[in-house]
């Protein structure tokens, strides 16, 4: 992407953490607890806040963004879209809620353990970590045990 897309330090960004639900209940946790921790993680791994919109949807939805966006015709628990390079931390982040209470099932985790997990993944990428390689994905890993530890939630 060009440079000329993402906003710039000097560009008025107000901080923001909203959550939305697009063909979905929202999950049963209590979302007025995220956004400090969220901005807690943020500032652990010396970024900075602009704007998150995090979107809950179903398997299906979070599909055909996958396929019409990433043309890859998988299911997925979280896709995110970067608005900046770190450390702005700004971006959309769908995450599917089926997904994710079945990973938690498999994983045998509460749902709310599993959906923070996926919440931070999001944001982990937008720090600038990635996931593609075996070592980044272990690392990618144990930067999520880390942000969960931080939970006050």
């Amino acid at each position: 992407m060009s440079e000329a897309f993402f906003p710039t330090f000097s560009e008025e960004i107000e901080p923001d953490i909203a959550f939305h639900c697009e063909d979905v209940p929202e999950p049963d946790i209590d979302l007025t607890l995220l956004p400090d921790w969220i901005n807690a993680v943020i500032a652990h791994h010396q970024a900075t806040l602009g704007e998150l919109q995090y979107i809950f949807c179903s398997d299906a939805y979070l599909h055909q963004l996958n396929l019409e966006y990433l043309q890859h015709d998988t299911l997925t628990d979280i896709i995110t879209f970067p608005y900046a390079e770190p450390p702005l931390v700004s971006g959309d982040l769908y995450i599917s809620l089926e997904r994710v209470a079945d990973n938690a099932l498999d994983h045998q985790l509460p749902f709310a353990t599993e959906l923070h997990r996926v919440i931070i993944h999001g944001v982990l990428h937008l720090c600038g970590y990635g996931d593609k390689t075996p070592a980044d994905a272990a690392r990618m890993r144990v930067l999520e045990e880390e942000a969960l530890a931080l939970r006050t939630s």
